[in-house]
């Protein structure tokens, strides 16, 4: 138990990156919706606090693949809670939570035919 400011007890070592759980949409959309989505949510994300600097690092992280992004989190500090970076933490305790949206496609994504 620790006080109100304290940052959760992770050891940052023993979580490695792993792919979201598939998921999915509450309607089937298109990729481009999912990338306006995405658009959005980066646009905004970093006005509800923590700082721009992890937001960049956890969405270029997003983009990249499972080595890259274990890369990323690592060289910004940023202390991962879920491996599937849902949930993700600033050293200083600020938290970062992160959509499946952005994480990876939903099993209804419409394809192009």
């Amino acid at each position: 138990m620790g006080c109100a400011g304290s940052t959760p007890k992770v050891d940052e070592s023993s979580k490695n990156l792993r792919k979201p759980k598939p998921w999915k949409h509450t309607q089937p959309i298109t990729p481009a919706q999912l990338k306006q989505m995405r658009d959005e949510f980066w646009d905004t994300a970093p006005h509800y606090g923590g700082q721009k600097e992890i937001w960049d690092a956890l969405r270029a992280a997003t983009d990249a693949d499972l080595t890259l992004a274990q890369t990323i989190v690592d060289s910004a500090g940023i202390i991962v809670s879920n491996p599937d970076l849902t949930l993700c933490y600033d050293e200083r305790g600020a938290k970062y939570e992160l959509p499946n949206y952005v994480l990876s496609e939903p099993t209804n994504l419409i394809r192009d035919g």
